[in-house]
């Protein structure tokens, strides 16, 4: 008789142990479901993916207050992944200049690619970028020697000017950036910008008469060929298609 009972007690706590176990396994199956069915009512934002073309304006700006300036550039970028973006610029320049014992009209056009890679971490559907990149630069253009002045070290006297009227076409350069920048957007697909790049050469090609002083795309060349130069644009993205965030 007390062998029915132990067994009886023990299956009612066996049956006991297991319905509190089923219990809990139906509220957290239930938990779940409700936590994905939340999730499933909020709305995810989704990135644009598309063409964004744009121009640095400080270039027209500075064309119109400098007359030894004339300059365009159009630059454009097509995001390939969440933070990564193929970008490239390409424009005309001439520029008109003087050193010491010269004066001097570089003429041309370049271009430049490579990509760029947003640091930025962008919540609820933003669009705005800060970025590191890299480029590749080419310019063909002209250089022309307009006036020089001899050096005649120790001279007592005036020395004279001359003017040279010498122009080298077919000249080229390549060189390499280094690029910091942001992006902001202003309005719906609508961007203003800035960026600043440091520049080494990599080849130029040179008059035999002097050097270059300044290289469209490149622009002014300084000691050991190196450079930098700003960049401030009003860009608009083209949207192709949507990715989730």
């Amino acid at each position: 008789m007390k062998q029915n009972i132990l067994r009886f007690c023990i299956s009612i706590v066996l049956i006991a142990v297991s319905l509190s176990a089923k219990a809990q396994e139906t509220e957290t199956i239930e938990s779940v479901e409700i936590v994905e069915s939340i999730q499933d009512t909020i709305p995810r934002h989704k990135n644009k993916y598309g063409l964004r073309i744009g121009i640095d304006i400080s270039k027209p700006i500075i064309s119109a207050f400098d007359d030894d300036f004339t300059g365009i550039e159009l630059v454009g970028d097509f995001r390939l992944t969440k933070k990564l973006y193929i970008a490239m610029e390409i424009g005309a320049s001439e520029k008109s200049g003087e050193e010491d014992y010269l004066s001097y009209t570089a003429k041309g056009s370049f271009a430049k690619v490579g990509v760029n890679y947003n640091l930025y971490k962008n919540y609820g559907g933003m669009n705005n970028e800060v970025f590191v990149g890299i480029r590749y630069g080419f310019s063909a253009y002209s250089q022309e020697l307009n006036e020089y002045t001899p050096n005649y070290y120790g001279s007592y006297f005036d020395i004279p000017t001359y003017t040279a009227n010498i122009k080298v076409d077919g000249l080229t350069a390549h060189w390499a950036e280094f690029v910091i920048g942001l992006k902001v957007e202003m309005f719906n697909n609508f961007f203003m910008g800035a960026s600043i790049a440091m520049k080494k050469m990599i080849s130029q090609e040179e008059p035999e008469q002097f050097q270059n002083f300044y290289t469209p795309g490149f622009e002014r060349v300084y000691l050991n060929n190196t450079g930098f130069s700003f960049n401030y644009t009003l860009s608009y993205s083209i949207p192709i298609y949507k990715k989730n965030q």
